[in-house]
């Protein structure tokens, strides 16, 4: 089964360009609740998508689907409406997946699931040392639908200089083995173009589907849109990059143990070698 991707942008046209060359969800950012003090001076992803964004992409998708990444939990605090407000506008701007990030108890989960209340899937990010603690006890709940490592937040947590060192060192394999055991779908990370990228793509899907990974966010090193200006050559790099996606993937379906063996050992040994120049 091939990869489901995500690819974040609040951009009608960048969204229409990517559901037409197979991108599966669209994923629009809200969270900006703690964001900025925890990924400070870090080149990192930090959106400030709005409802209004949201409504904008609900009318432009009809394949892809609409992916909503809330705040935390919490309560309202100046410029930010209380989780479930928030959770509630969202939802009622077509949201077919919300996202829940930087949970760290089962406490939070629980209120997140009650506030959706069955009216769109659930996606738990768990990018917090405390929420792979809680790992067990969340996977006994039945209204999580899936889960994806955020490894942006979590290397963080671990004190780590790349985020990718948790692929090398058993971290993503460890949690991943838990969910996997539940039968709930999940993802980690995201992926760059093949052939780019610190850690190019053709060994992180590798991964991916050795560790049973099912979803990946398209990265900023695959498409960073809004440094195009020219908008057929953001096509261009969609179709063409997902083009190689889903060829690699094909060739990745057939490996069998030597091969995903080997792949891992180029992984670790790339991962290794970029963490020695940081």
């Amino acid at each position: 089964m091939a990869l489901e991707l995500f690819y974040i942008t609040n951009r009608p046209m960048v969204a229409q360009i990517a559901q037409q060359a197979g991108v599966d969800r669209i994923f629009l950012d809200m969270e900006c609740i703690g964001k900025e003090e925890r990924q400070a001076g870090m080149d990192t992803v930090k959106c400030s998508h709005t409802i209004n964004d949201a409504v904008a992409i609900r009318r432009e998708l009809t394949s892809a689907r609409l992916m909503v990444r809330v705040n935390p939990i919490h309560k309202a605090v100046p410029g930010f409406a209380d989780s479930r407000e928030e959770i509630d506008r969202v939802l009622d701007a077509g949201a077919d997946i919300i996202m829940l990030p930087m949970y760290r108890t089962v406490n939070h989960v629980e209120e997140f699931l009650r506030i959706v209340d069955g009216r769109a899937k659930t996606t738990l990010l768990a990018e917090t040392p405390e929420s792979c603690d809680v790992m067990d006890e969340v996977l006994k709940i039945a209204e999580v639908d899936e889960l994806h490592i955020g490894l942006n937040d979590l290397h963080l947590a671990y004190h780590k200089k790349f985020m990718f060192e948790l692929l090398a060192d058993g971290t993503v394999d460890a949690v991943c083995a838990k969910i996997k055991a539940s039968g709930k779908p999940f993802g980690f990370g995201g992926i760059a173009r093949i052939g780019y990228g610190m850690l190019p793509a053709e060994y992180v899907i590798g991964e991916h589907y050795r560790i049973g990974s099912t979803r990946a966010i398209l990265s900023r090193s695959f498409c960073n849109a809004d440094k195009i200006e020219d908008i057929e050559t953001v096509r261009d790099l969609f179709v063409e990059g997902l083009a190689h996606i889903r060829e690699t993937e094909k060739r990745v379906s057939a490996y069998g143990e030597t091969e995903f063996r080997a792949n891992r050992e180029e992984v670790v040994r790339r991962i290794e070698k970029i963490v020695s120049t940081l």
